[in-house]
């Protein structure tokens, strides 16, 4: 399932997710979300790094800066 960054929807109703506090918040399960980028080639968890309004992502793994166009998407429960 592709996922928009900008506006998910909840993996288990679809409903529309609004951002609280740093993480999507579902107000039809209650259930908090953290997006998690994910390398395009290893499929290990980027890290996110904001500099001069830009947003880029960097592999720990394969040690490589990842465009936000390459980034794979996906909602972990923040409990």
């Amino acid at each position: 399932m592709e996922i928009n960054p900008n506006a998910p929807s909840c993996p288990h109703d679809g409903s529309a997710l609004q951002f609280q506090d740093g993480l999507w918040h579902c107000a039809q399960c209650a259930t908090h979300y953290r997006l998690q980028g994910l390398c395009d080639t290893c499929g290990k968890e980027l890290e996110k790094l904001n500099a001069c309004g830009a947003t880029n992502w960097f592999c720990n793994h394969c040690n490589t800066l990842k465009s936000k166009s390459v980034v794979q998407y996906r909602l972990v429960n923040a409990a």
